[in-house]
C-alpha cells in the first residue's frame, strides 16, 4: 500500500499525479488545482473512501506528481499521460465499432475522396463520423455530380494516366478527368475546396452560384451546359436534404447525450455545423474509477477533444450535466479552437429538444449494447462459468432466481422472483408475491416470508409421491442452482436463515448483490467476493438484479393504482366491474348513483331488481328508530 509522502513535500500548486504499483506501472492518473489538497484525500481511513478508490490506493506502492503553471496545463498533461499509460483504474473508453469518415486527401496533387476508418493521418481532411459507411457512399455519389473529384486509388490513377484514357466515372460525369489532363490543377483544387465547404455546412453560397450559372447559361442559349448545371443543382439539393437541419444556420455545436448504470455508460455525440448534423459518434465507457456525473462529463470531453477532432472544436458544446470544472475546460477548448468556446447544459428551447434527441439515441444504443452482451451464447457461457468459479458453486448455475421487495412506507408490500435459465430470462417462471404477515416497514421480515413461501412450496412438491404429481409440474417445482437476493449482508442473513430452517442449506447456494457498490456477499464471509468489473459474470448478476427490481416495482405500482382507484361501488353483491362501469356511465357519475332513488335504479334495464336494491341500500341506510 502506498505511504503518505512526508508533510510539506507535496506542492500546493496545479499539476498531475500518478500512482504506480510495485512493478512501476502507472495504475492511475489524476489532475488537481492543488496537488496537496487532492492527494491528502487518498491518505485517510479506507473505510471512508469509495471501494474502487480504496482498492487503487491498496494496490499502489508509490505516488509521483508533476507541477505545471495552471489548471489547463494540468488537464492537458493528465490526458497525455492517460493516453500513454492506459492506467487500469482510470475510466476506459471502448468504441463499440470503428466509425467511418469521409476523407479528402489534401496532400496529393489531385486530392481524392474516399471512405476511411481507423487512425487519422496528416494531410487528410476528415468529415463525420457517420453511423454507416453506406450513408457516406450515398452522399458522396450525389456530390460527385456537382464536385467531380476523383475517388480512385493512386495505382488506378497512374494506370489511366499512362494509358491516356479516362475511366468510366469520367464518361458518366462523376470525375473531371485529371488523370488525362481534362482539368488543370487550379480549377480542380477549386472543386475540392467547394466540396469541403459543402461538407462543412456552407451550402447556401454553392446553391446560389449554381442557380446563377444555370440562368446565365440558359440566357446565352447554352442549353446543354444549363442542363448539366441543373442536374448538379438537383444532386446538391438531395445531399442537403440528407443533412438534417437542427439549429440556426450560423451555429456550430457538438451535442453529447449520455445513458449509464453503475458499471458502464453509453455516449452519443452529434456534430452540428452551420445548423446541420454533419456526423455522429458513439462509444461505451467502462466506469472503472469513482466519478461524479460532472467528472464523467470531464472524461468524455477529454476523450473527444484530446486528439485533434475530425470536425474541429465548435463554438458550443452541449452536455447533460455541468462539467466538474467548467471554467478550466472552456479555457482548454478555447485554446484548441482559437476563439471562445462555451460548455453548457441546455435548459429550454430547440437546443433542449435536440439534446433530448441525442440522449434518446444514447439510451437506445445502451439497450442494444446490453442486449448484444446478453444474447451472445459464448458470453453467457463464460458468465455462468465465471459465477461458478467466483462463488465456489458445485456446478454452473443454469437456473438463477433473484428476489427483491417493493413497498411505499410499508403499504402494498410485494415481492418479486425472476428467473434466468441458461443465462436468459424465462418470464414464464417469474412470480409475484403479496406480503401478508408483515405489519409496517420491515424488509427483512418481508423477504423472509417470500422466501419461506417459495421454498416451502418446492419442498411440498418434492416430497409428494411420484404417482400423486400431476402431468404438469407446479410453478415452484424446480429448485434454483443459485438463489440471489437484492441487498447486502442483512438480506443475505435472512436467506441463510430460511434455507437452514427448511433443511436446504446443502442443496441451494445463496448470495446477495448490494446495489451501491456492486458487491457480492456469501454466507460465512465478512468480505465481499471480488467480481471483476466489466466481466460477463458481474454483468449477468447485475442484469438479473435489475430485472427483479423492475418486476417488483411494476407489481407494486399495479397494486397501488388499484387501491387508489377503488370505488365505493366495490363489494356490492351482483355488481361486478362491467356492470358497475355501465351503471356509472348511465347515471352520469358515482355521486349520481349515490343520490339515485330506488325507482331510478330499478328503471335501468341492465340492473336486476335485487342488485338495484343492494346499491340503494349501500347509500341509503335509514337510521333505526331510537
Amino acid at each position: 500500500m502506498v505511504k503518505r509522502p512526508p508533510a510539506g513535500t507535496i506542492p500546493d500548486s496545479p499539476g498531475s499525479y500518478q500512482f504506480k504499483d510495485a512493478l512501476g506501472r502507472v495504475i492511475y492518473v489524476g489532475k488537481a488545482s492543488s496537488l496537496r489538497q487532492r492527494l491528502s484525500n487518498y491518505f485517510q481511513d479506507p473505510r471512508n473512501m469509495h471501494p474502487r478508490t480504496a482498492q487503487m490506493v491498496a494496490t499502489a506502492e508509490s505516488v509521483e506528481w508533476t507541477t505545471v503553471r495552471n489548471e489547463v496545463e494540468a488537464l492537458m498533461l493528465e490526458y497525455s499521460l492517460i493516453k500513454q499509460h492506459r492506467p487500469r483504474f482510470n475510466i476506459r473508453l471502448r468504441d463499440d465499432k470503428s466509425y467511418p469518415f469521409l476523407a479528402v486527401t489534401l496532400d496529393e496533387q489531385f486530392p481524392r475522396a474516399l471512405v476511411m476508418r481507423g487512425r487519422k493521418r496528416k494531410g487528410t481532411r476528415y468529415f463525420g463520423p457517420y453511423g454507416h459507411a453506406y450513408a457516406i457512399r450515398e452522399t458522396l455519389d450525389l456530390l460527385l455530380r456537382s464536385f467531380p473529384i476523383r475517388t480512385c486509388s493512386p495505382g488506378k490513377f497512374n494506370e489511366h494516366q499512362r494509358l491516356g484514357r479516362p475511366c468510366l466515372l469520367f464518361h458518366i460525369e462523376k470525375c473531371s478527368g485529371p488523370c488525362v489532363g481534362e482539368i488543370d490543377e487550379m480549377p480542380y483544387r477549386q472543386l475540392v475546396t467547394e466540396l469541403c465547404e459543402f461538407l462543412d455546412g456552407d451550402t447556401d453560397e454553392i446553391v446560389t452560384r449554381l442557380q446563377t450559372d444555370m440562368r446565365e447559361a440558359a440566357s446565352t442559349l447554352e442549353y446543354e451546359r444549363a442542363a448539366r448545371l441543373r442536374d448538379r443543382l438537383v444532386s446538391v439539393q438531395r445531399a442537403i436534404e440528407k443533412q438534417q437541419m437542427v439549429a440556426e444556420r450560423s451555429e456550430d455545436l457538438d451535442v453529447i447525450g449520455l445513458a449509464e448504470d453503475e458499471l458502464e455508460a453509453a455516449v452519443q455525440v452529434f456534430f452540428v455545423r452551420k445548423g446541420r448534423v454533419v456526423g455522429r459518434k458513439g462509444f461505451i465507457l467502462d466506469k472503472v474509477e469513482d466519478l461524479s456525473a460532472g467528472g464523467l462529463v470531464d472524461r468524455i470531453l477529454e476523450e473527444m477533444y484530446g486528439d485533434e477532432p475530425p470536425a474541429g472544436v465548435p463554438k458550443q458544446v452541449l452536455v447533460p450535466v455541468a462539467s466538474g470544472d467548467v471554467a478550466t475546460y472552456e479555457e482548454w477548448l478555447s485554446h484548441l479552437r482559437g476563439s471562445r468556446v462555451q460548455v453548457r447544459v441546455p435548459l429550454r428551447g430547440d437546443k433542449r429538444e435536440l439534446h433530448e434527441t441525442v440522449t434518446r439515441n444514447a439510451r437506445e444504443e445502451f439497450v442494444r449494447h446490453r442486449l448484444r452482451r446478453a444474447g451472445d451464447h459464448n458470453a453467457r457461457s463464460r458468465a455462468l462459468t465465471e459465477i461458478q468459479d467466483l462463488l465456489g458453486l458445485p456446478e454452473a448455475p443454469l437456473r438463477i432466481e433473484c428476489y427483491d421487495m417493493a413497498h411505499l412506507q410499508g403499504t402494498d408490500y410485494v415481492g418479486s422472483m425472476v428467473v434466468l435459465e441458461d443465462g436468459l430470462p424465462n418470464k414464464r417462471e417469474y412470480r409475484r408475491f403479496k406480503v401478508k404477515d408483515v405489519p409496517g416497514n420491515d424488509d427483512y421480515a418481508a423477504m423472509e416470508e417470500v422466501l419461506t413461501r417459495r421454498l416451502s412450496a418446492y419442498l411440498a412438491e418434492r416430497d409428494r409421491p411420484i404417482g400423486e404429481r400431476g402431468e404438469r409440474p407446479s410453478k415452484f417445482a424446480y429448485p434454483p442452482q443459485l438463489l440471489l437476493v437484492d441487498g447486502g449482508k442483512g438480506q443475505l442473513g435472512v436467506a441463510e436463515r430460511v434455507v437452514q430452517r427448511l433443511g436446504l442449506a446443502d442443496e441451494i447456494p445463496i448470495a446477495s448483490l448490494a446495489k451501491r457498490f456492486e458487491e457480492v456477499y456469501l454466507p460465512g464471509s465478512a468480505d465481499p467476493v471480488e467480481v471483476p468489473r466489466g466481466s460477463e459474470a458481474l454483468f449477468m448478476l447485475q442484469r438479473i438484479r435489475d430485472e427483479a427490481h423492475r418486476f417488483a416495482n411494476s407489481f407494486h405500482r399495479e397494486l397501488r393504482g388499484k387501491r387508489m382507484t377503488a370505488s365505493s361501488l366495490d363489494g356490492i353483491a351482483g355488481l361486478g366491474p362491467a356492470r358497475s362501469k355501465k351503471l356509472v356511465q348511465a347515471m352520469g357519475g358515482v355521486n349520481a348513483v349515490k343520490k339515485a332513488s330506488l325507482d331510478d335504479l330499478k328503471a335501468l334495464s341492465f340492473l336486476p331488481a335485487a342488485v338495484a336494491e343492494a346499491v340503494h341500500a349501500r347509500f341509503h341506510i335509514e337510521a333505526s328508530p331510537g
